[in-house]
């Protein structure tokens, strides 16, 4: 009925790539072929799905520090090359193995994979997938798997924060900042102290609910924190810098204080001064939030069932940074590098925009290529492949450029 009516609203038939099935399909991947270089935009043949798993149709996949420390051989896990990067997506359920029952094709999904999902296509288990509100969009949905699954563990899992208690992020215009700023404000209700490395990132941090702000380029951090709460200190501190801010976090804390460690964004990791744990009762934690996927999964999958129920009742608010196109995923991770970032960046791939509205009837351009199209109001999903059109509730059309 779908293909139907595409063939009869249309000149050509206008079909998803899901309908492009069978021996020869390859799909676009960004490949990382010697490490520390740029990636390349490859063509890549689809393996079957075994029982378990699924073929998600990715329409966007976030960009993650991680990503680029693996493709310069710094994670802590190092895939053999060629490989793609990518381990949070958003999108739509193309295919699914024989055993799987918890989605099913058409679904729209967030999940996790092992450092595959920055291309079209992405197979991952059908247990880290998770099916999301229809009033969710998959550019926001994209930004919740990686961030505010380690925000929510963070903050709730390790720091154990209690309202009312007082939160020090660092990194904060970051997307996992911002996430720990959301979780912490809007559902903790913690009091938060947003640090960054310059005016427009703090700016940006209080405009998403932290209360205060810290702009640790300036000066001293423990001294900048001490003039806004006191000598008492912080409960909690959620570090991503590593090196001297770490430390300046670890020195702002109060008695009991708990501060978590997210990674070493500034290259550095710092030696942990046992005296000042001793001498304040303080914990020092450490959070890799992937690795629960192997050790303790149920905690894993809590953090986005909480994540996603978060949403549903309004409590948080994704941020969505910058949105690169597939081949301009070199120029993502130059932008993360060399801390232009704020929010969470992205890879799509394909990318539409509204241009201009005519009476009842509404017009697209899609990039590439630049062809129009008109269609009646309907639900329309800003964002790439799997954008959908309806006359009514039903959806029945899906776009793929690259078939016109």
């Amino acid at each position: 009925m779908a293909t139907h009516i595409c063939r009869r609203r249309f000149p050509r038939a206008w079909l998803c790539r899901g309908a492009m099935r069978g021996p020869g399909r390859h799909y676009r991947a960004a490949l990382c072929a010697e490490l520390k270089k740029p990636l390349v935009v490859g063509q890549v043949a689809p393996r079957p799905v075994l029982p378990h798993e699924v073929r998600v149709d990715v329409h966007f996949c976030g960009v993650n520090f991680g990503d680029i420390l693996v493709c310069r051989g710094q994670y802590q896990e190092k895939p053999h090359l060629p490989f793609t990067p990518g381990m949070e997506f958003s999108g739509t359920v193309l295919e699914t193995g024989t055993d799987v029952g918890t989605v099913k094709e058409g679904d729209r999904v967030i999940g996790v994979s092992h450092f595959n999902a920055m291309a079209e296509e992405c197979i991952t288990d059908q247990k880290t997938l998770w099916q999301i509100p229809e009033k969710l969009s998959l550019r926001e949905a994209a930004t919740l798997p990686v961030t505010y699954g380690t925000a929510i563990l963070a903050l709730e899992h390790r720091a154990h924060t209690k309202p009312g208690e007082t939160v020090l992020v660092t990194a904060a215009a970051g997307a996992t900042g911002l996430a720990v700023i959301d979780v912490a404000t809007n559902v903790l209700q913690a009091k938060v102290i947003a640090a960054a490395g310059s005016d427009e990132k703090c700016k940006l941090a209080m405009q998403r609910g932290a209360q205060l702000s810290v702009n640790y380029s300036r000066g001293s951090l423990k001294e900048a924190v001490q003039q806004l709460v006191g000598s008492g200190g912080v409960n909690v501190a959620i570090d991503m810098v590593g090196g001297d801010i770490f430390l300046e976090a670890l020195r702002s804390l109060a008695w009991e204080g708990r501060i978590v460690v997210l990674g070493f964004a500034g290259g550095n990791i710092a030696s942990v001064p046992a005296n000042l744990l001793l001498l304040k009762n303080i914990s020092a934690l450490g959070l890799y939030w992937g690795r629960y996927q192997l050790q303790n999964f149920p905690v894993f999958s809590k953090s986005l069932h909480s994540a996603l129920q978060y949403y549903h009742q309004g409590r948080i608010q994704p941020y969505v940074g910058k949105v690169f196109k597939l081949e301009e995923v070199s120029d993502a991770f130059l932008h993360v590098l060399q801390r232009k970032s704020t929010g969470k960046h992205m890879t799509c791939f394909i990318w539409l925009s509204s241009t201009t509205s005519k009476n009842s009837l509404t017009l697209f351009s899609v990039w590439p290529g630049g062809k129009r199209m008109a269609c009646k109001p309907g639900r329309f999903e800003e964002g790439p492949l799997g954008c959908v059109f309806s006359w009514s509730d039903d959806p029945f059309f899906c776009l793929d450029p690259e078939v016109y």
